[in-house]
């Protein structure tokens, strides 16, 4: 019952942190202008190579999500290069898998096992969301979801200003503009913290978990089991690495993973849609809404229409990649440069 209330507590702490550090990053976002203009950030090539960089950065795309709706929101970014900008940090996080798999192999782990889950993260997630970026911009140019806005309650907005406009004056009084923004994502950063101990453990060893291997063999419940671990951690980086131990211990067959990164890869935006009605800025709303439903739309009609085709390119890549160190090492080199080369173009 205790543990009850803590994690309750925790949880609200950490709404109230979230909502401090989404105020301080669109306060300090303003004095970033200078910054922007000398690193040229001007089209979604840019913003997409800026997030997917900052997702390797904190190990975690939230956060870097957050950050681009609160530059959409004080005119830093456009509402296309915000996509672009989530996309990017979606394809980031994904490198915490491989992260993860690459130490799991150092503890002894064997190597096909725990390196290869993070190779198939990167994989699956950019066959999907690099498409779906193509669906999106066409969505977002032709307005086909400019209905689509939602802002915070008129009664909630007021109610944020009461108490952190203080709080923001105080701060932008002491620091400079630019530190301001730092200071706020700081701030994002340990909030998402916060949230994570609020969570329900999820464990790899629990009896849930190790029954699993009964449904691997059917995509689609993978797939929900994909969107329902990810909604309940609010973190596709979380719910793809419980995935390592599970793949090394033999729980479950890499090419029965592929459903369930799909389908976390879609509830992952979950708390970006929670930022985007706290910054009350109807049109991020749009901009997070677009990107989920692209990614849902082409993760469906790759696992309704034609799932084998799909899995069995997805293994072959997977394969060629894990065939040799060399072959590695490229493909490591790669996720490196390709985002660099996006941010500096």
């Amino acid at each position: 019952m205790l543990n009850r209330i803590k994690k309750v507590l925790l949880a609200v702490a950490g709404v109230a942190v979230f909502i401090l550090a989404l105020e301080l990053l669109k306060t300090g976002a303003r004095e970033l202008q200078p910054l922007f203009k000398t690193l040229s950030v001007d089209s979604m090539t840019n913003t997409l190579g800026m997030g997917w960089l900052m997702a390797y950065m904190v190990l975690s795309g939230s956060p870097v999500a957050a950050v681009s709706l609160t530059l959409f929101s004080s005119n830093l970014i456009s509402d296309i290069q915000a996509f672009a900008m989530i996309t990017g940090s979606r394809l980031g996080a994904s490198f915490i898998v491989l992260l993860v798999g690459f130490v799991s192999y150092l503890r002894g782990r064997q190597r096909v096992a725990s390196i290869s889950i993070g190779v198939l993260a990167l994989l699956t997630t950019a066959t999907i969301y690099l498409p779906a970026m193509a669906l999106g911009y066409l969505i977002l140019v032709n307005g086909w979801f400019d209905d689509v806005r939602f802002g915070a309650p008129t009664a909630l907005a007021s109610a944020i200003d009461v108490v952190y406009d203080p709080i923001v004056h105080l701060l932008v009084s002491l620091l400079p503009g630019w530190l301001l923004f730092f200071a706020g994502l700081g701030i994002l950063l340990l909030a998402f913290n916060i949230f994570d101990r609020a969570l329900p453990e999820i464990s790899p060893e629990s009896s849930g978990f190790q029954r699993v291997s009964d449904l691997v063999y059917r995509p689609w419940v993978m797939f929900i089991i994909g969107m329902a671990v990810t909604a309940v951690t609010l973190s596709v980086s979380v719910s793809l690495t419980i995935l390592v131990p599970l793949s090394a211990r033999g729980y479950v067959r890499r090419e029965n993973l592929i459903p369930y990164m799909m389908g976390a890869n879609i509830t992952t935006f979950i708390d970006t849609l929670l930022a985007a009605l706290l910054l009350n800025t109807p049109r991020a709303f749009t901009i997070v809404f677009t990107e989920m439903t692209s990614v849902a739309l082409l993760s469906l009609l790759a696992l309704f229409i034609n799932y084998n085709g799909y899995r069995r390119s997805i293994e072959w890549c997977l394969e060629w990649i894990m065939r040799d160190n060399r072959r590695l090492m490229v493909f490591l080199a790669i996720i490196f440069i390709v985002p660099v080369f996006l941010l500096l173009i």
